[in-house]
């Protein structure tokens, strides 16, 4: 059967390479690069820029302390150099690992129809199809919105912004005003509501306090008109620097709207497996909503093939671990499913524990913090926040466990790596076993 994948970011690569390993039929088409925005404006550029902001943190820390004494001269330029250059590396072992399973990979434009797909004015004839668009950044309808900033332009700046104004609250504007106060930018954050409601009060607090410590943050804040090199605020302040927009994303279902339904936020409506209302026609990935992560992509991408491939599998959403990647790792999951009353659960937090990444902070109260909820009825973990050089790892195995539904009791033979950084197994083992 012939499979065409549209989009070859996280969702459009796995799935095409995962149909390419059960011995289908596979034509990826690709727009721009391979890998989409993932790699290429995305969440690999965070996480490039924050390996550089980590280490200035640590010299800036080990210069406090005196017994390092060092002045560092920092590239811009060279620094988007190395990553472009390291960007073009891995687009070739992510073509290179897709064809190595008998894909065929096409660079261009699609347009899709009833039974066809058109690129480079060639119609290919599918059995089916899987769209992978994914989604690009949403810019609010304001004036001057035309001089803001997005995600995709971080690798274009000539140099280190001087002021930076990051409008949004969440986990994308956390991270880009990371990055940048770090560099040395002046940046304030422009909240519409409040920043970082996906983590809890206390983590929250911990945050703001040891880690974007250095950051302006004005909550309740609307933008009424952005310029060149400042911005309005309804309230009336007027803010010096280039506007940043990091205020969510938008599908790029333009390619489907009037083949497929969509949902009234315009991502493409689909179900457990992944099928939109078409027959034959799936989608995955952020052009369908939901949780816009590189992890949950990958996973409704290979949900998809398996089911274009005639193998049936569901995809679910329980217990999906997250971090907001700064110059120490913010990781969170919640079983969504629960609704504890005050009298059903159990809270316990405690700081982090000195280990790698970690010790040095102790002498500034700085070593991190864990908060584990508990339903004390049916012995489960509920809730886990952790500020923890460790954390991402972390969380990770404890949400699999959560959503494998384990007993605290289970907890008790899990043996940790020494030295580790996190509290979890501690507050889990130690506190409440």
């Amino acid at each position: 059967m012939k499979n065409i994948v549209i989009g070859s970011g996280p969702a459009g690569r796995l799935g095409s390479l995962e149909l390419g390993k059960l011995g289908e039929d596979v034509t990826l088409i690709e727009k721009n690069h391979i890998a989409g925005t993932c790699l290429n404006e995305g969440c690999m550029v965070v996480c490039a820029l924050t390996d550089i902001t980590k280490f200035i943190d640590l010299n800036k820390r080990f210069n406090s302390h005196g017994f390092l004494k060092s002045k560092m001269e920092l590239s811009y330029e060279k620094i988007v150099e190395k990553i472009v250059e390291t960007q073009e590396m891995l687009r070739k072992l992510n073509q290179m690992e897709n064809e190595s399973v008998g894909n065929n990979i096409i660079y261009g434009e699609a347009s899709i129809d009833a039974d066809t797909v058109t690129v480079n004015n060639e119609s290919l004839e599918y059995d089916n199809l899987l769209i992978a668009t994914g989604a690009r950044p949403f810019i609010p309808d304001i004036p001057g919105k035309e001089y803001g900033l997005t995600n995709r332009d971080i690798l274009k700046l000539d140099d280190i912004p001087e002021k930076l104004n990051i409008i949004g609250g969440g986990i994308i504007a956390c991270e880009i005003a990371n990055i940048y106060s770090t560099l040395g930018s002046e940046v304030n954050i422009l909240a519409r509501s409040q920043i970082l409601k996906e983590i809890s009060d206390a983590t929250k607090k911990y945050v703001l306090k040891h880690i974007l410590k250095d950051i302006n943050i004005y909550e309740n804040t609307n933008v009424k008109e952005a310029f060149k090199n400042k911005v309005l605020t309804e309230d009336g302040k007027e803010l010096e620097g280039i506007p940043f927009f990091a205020t969510g994303r938008t599908p790029n279902s333009e390619i489907a709207k009037d083949f497929v339904e969509l949902n009234p936020d315009n991502t493409i409506k689909v179900d457990e497996m992944m099928k939109t209302t078409a027959d034959n026609v799936y989608a995955a990935g952020d052009v369908t909503g939901g949780y816009q992560l590189t992890p949950v992509a990958r996973m409704e991408g290979i949900t998809a093939a398996r089911n274009m491939a005639n193998y049936p599998n569901k995809v679910g959403y329980h217990c999906i671990p997250q971090t907001l990647s700064l110059n120490m790792e913010v990781s969170f999951v919640e079983n969504e499913k629960s609704d504890l009353s005050d009298d059903d659960k159990a809270l316990i937090g405690i700081p982090g524990i000195a280990g790698p990444q970690s010790f040095w902070r102790i002498l500034d109260g700085e070593t991190g913090y864990t908060e584990v909820e508990f339903d004390k009825n049916k012995n489960r973990i509920n809730r886990i926040n952790s500020v923890s050089p460790s954390s991402a790892g972390d969380v990770a195995y404890l949400s699999y466990l959560m959503r494998m539904d384990y007993d605290l009791d289970d907890y008790g033979e899990f043996l940790e790596v020494h030295p580790s950084t996190d509290s979890n197994y501690k507050i889990i083992k130690n506190m409440w076993l």
